[in-house]
């Protein structure tokens, strides 16, 4: 297929009745430490935490988080409520712990930045870039892109405490507007 074939449809709605309830819930990232990570997540990048599932049998636990807003409707308080509407969310961040992890000096997971290369980074679309980018430094994260390095200005990629690339982003700069 030459490239121009591949996004020949772009920007026009599918109507496919057989998909049309399909919704991209989530992406799961294997994390080492929640303490960690749920600080990165929730309290530095302003996730909810919508819903937390423990499996004590496979020893893991699975923490969904997103951007709920209140257009969403109130997060259920029930358990099965609050599991159905977790999982009719859109874009949810699935960060999987594997009980144990967190004190194992030995447990590392492909963070997409090595060998083979497949998984790259999430993004985060921000009002603000230099605010949040800001904000990253003062609470000690590491940068891997600066908003004024590289070819593309204006938007950044810092790392998770699992090393996953995130980047940071505002759209309107990115379309140009």
């Amino acid at each position: 297929m030459a490239p121009d074939d591949v996004s020949r449809d772009e920007g026009q709605l599918n109507t496919k009745p057989e998909t049309a309830e399909f919704v991209l819930n989530h992406t799961m990232l294997r994390i080492k430490d929640p303490a960690a990570s749920l600080g990165f997540y929730r309290d530095l990048l302003g996730m909810t935490l919508v819903k937390r599932l423990d499996f004590p049998p496979g020893k893991f636990s699975l923490f969904f988080l997103g951007y709920v807003r209140a257009e969403d409707g109130p997060i259920p308080a029930g358990v099965a409520e609050r599991i159905a509407f977790t999982f009719r969310q859109r874009g949810l961040l699935e960060l999987t712990h594997n009980w144990g992890s967190e004190t194992d000096e030995a447990v590392r997971y492909h963070d997409g930045n090595a060998e083979p290369r497949g998984f790259g980074h999430i993004g985060i679309s921000v009002p603000d870039v230099e605010a949040a980018c800001a904000r990253f430094d003062a609470a000690g994260v590491e940068f891997v892109k600066r908003p004024d390095e590289g070819a593309m200005k204006g938007l950044a990629f810092v790392r998770d405490p699992d090393g996953y690339w995130v980047e940071i982003l505002k759209a309107r700069s990115l379309a140009g507007l």
